[in-house]
């Protein structure tokens, strides 16, 4: 016959056993993760239309050492936008330089099947979409700058405009 202290000493060890290699592979699967999320943030686009005049900024300090970055653009409109895609300005002023670097981008925004990256409710949609990739940012404090540059001046049904920035990780 086993002892009953015996069982509650086993059971309580496999428990034990357990959990631990539960926090292994939760803390293993973390650690694959291929990005960190570095930044959001939007704003509201008074009226609804995009000006050329209205030039949203977004100020961020990256604290670590140098590593490289995705930039997103984060496009919040409804379902009367009129374009299969944005044309756009971004500005990207670096710690430590006095000039600011200009990138033109077109960033596509739906196509024949509908909106790309778009989630939605109703008739509103939100998208998230690669705007640039910079190679590698020193720490420092950094100042991104979007304006619209479409010929329809203002952009109507434009509800929210916005960045993205995450980090990368060593693969």
């Amino acid at each position: 016959m086993v002892d009953a202290s015996f069982l509650n000493l086993k059971k309580t060890s496999l428990k034990r056993l357990y959990y631990i290699l539960l926090t292994v592979a939760i803390t293993a699967a973390a650690i694959r993760c291929t990005t960190i999320d570095l930044y959001e943030r939007t704003v509201p686009v008074p009226g609804h239309a995009w000006s050329s005049t209205f030039k949203p900024s977004f100020d961020f300090t990256i604290k670590g050492s140098s590593a490289r970055y995705d930039v997103y653009l984060i496009l919040r409109h409804n379902e009367k936008y009129g374009f299969n895609n944005i044309y756009l300005n971004l500005l990207v002023k670096i710690p430590g330089v006095d000039s600011v670097m200009k990138l033109r981008r077109e960033v596509v925004i739906a196509d024949n099947e509908g909106w790309k990256a778009a989630s939605g409710m109703d008739d509103i949609y939100e998208q998230r979409l690669p705007l640039a990739e910079i190679p590698a940012m020193k720490p420092g404090n950094y100042n991104f700058t979007l304006e619209q540059i479409m010929r329809e001046d203002p952009l109507q049904h434009v509800l929210d405009v916005g960045i993205r920035i995450e980090r990368k990780q060593l693969q």
